[in-house]
């Protein structure tokens, strides 16, 4: 997938899926199941590291996961999260954190929070570096000392107008993708409908172009079930009854069994 792919399925009506993988096991899974694009997220901070927010999260930390993914996922679109103050400090500074995303992470593109005009500055600066960005609004969790909760954003008219405001704008400063976040569904089709990029859903409706969700929360195994959020299997039971049945055979004696050993060769 390309980012004209992405484009050309905005505007055939396709819808675009995306999910968040962490390893090189997610990356293989990812890939064999044919999903378009793979985003590693920042949200690695609270479902792998067991962190209570995503602000924690490094761009060492990043890079790393995005390069097991990539061993997973070699033929797959890698968007990569920008962290938190990776791309607050001054244009020099983002584009090495970027930068560093794409060679040693070996991303295809990055994603950073925010509309601001500093936030527009730095997309343009991406873009001049030939680094294609991803913009996210809505609920950013990187804010979440600013808003105090992981909670809908733009209730009010003037909130929804400011975020269509800031779409607009960040298309323009070159994005080739945005992501919403925890806004009303109206919202949701309006911004999509308004923009010629792709914009992506995580709990903003039915009518974008597209949908995002965590690895984790759709396998069962996350400890968070946000209402934007379906879980499509319990794994968690199913991966503590396998562990138990384990435990089990062992305290039995039943394992290792004869086929599970190593003889001496006579």
């Amino acid at each position: 997938m390309k980012i004209d792919d992405f484009i050309m399925m905005k505007k055939k009506g396709e819808k675009i899926t995306m999910l968040t993988a962490y390893d090189y096991i997610s990356g293989q899974i990812a890939q064999a199941c044919e999903i378009d694009i793979v985003l590693i997220g920042d949200s690695l901070g609270m479902v792998i590291q067991g962190k209570k927010s995503t602000i924690e999260v490094s761009v060492d930390d990043i890079v790393y996961h995005s390069k097991a993914v990539r061993n997973g996922a070699p033929e797959k679109f890698i968007l990569a999260d920008m962290p938190y103050m990776s791309y607050h400090l001054d244009i020099n500074t983002t584009k090495q954190n970027a930068a560093r995303l794409i060679i040693e992470g070996k991303a295809n593109a990055v994603k950073l929070e925010g509309g601001t005009e500093s936030r527009l500055d730095a997309i343009k600066a991406l873009v001049d570096c030939e680094i294609p960005v991803c913009g996210h609004l809505g609920l950013t969790p990187q804010s979440i000392n600013l808003f105090g909760d992981y909670k809908m954003q733009a209730k009010t008219k003037v909130e929804q107008e400011k975020l269509l405001y800031q779409a607009k704008n960040i298309e323009q400063a070159g994005a080739f993708m945005l992501v919403l976040e925890c806004i009303p569904e109206e919202l949701g089709k309006t911004v999509s409908e308004n923009l010629s990029i792709p914009v992506i859903g995580i709990g903003a409706g039915r009518y974008t172009d597209g949908q995002v969700l965590v690895w984790h929360d759709i396998l069962g195994i996350s400890d968070i079930s946000p209402k934007f959020s379906k879980k499509y299997i319990d794994l968690k039971q199913v991966i503590s009854k396998a562990v138990n049945s384990y435990r089990s055979d062992v305290k039995g004696k039943e394992f290792p069994e004869k086929g599970n050993v190593y003889l001496a060769v006579e």
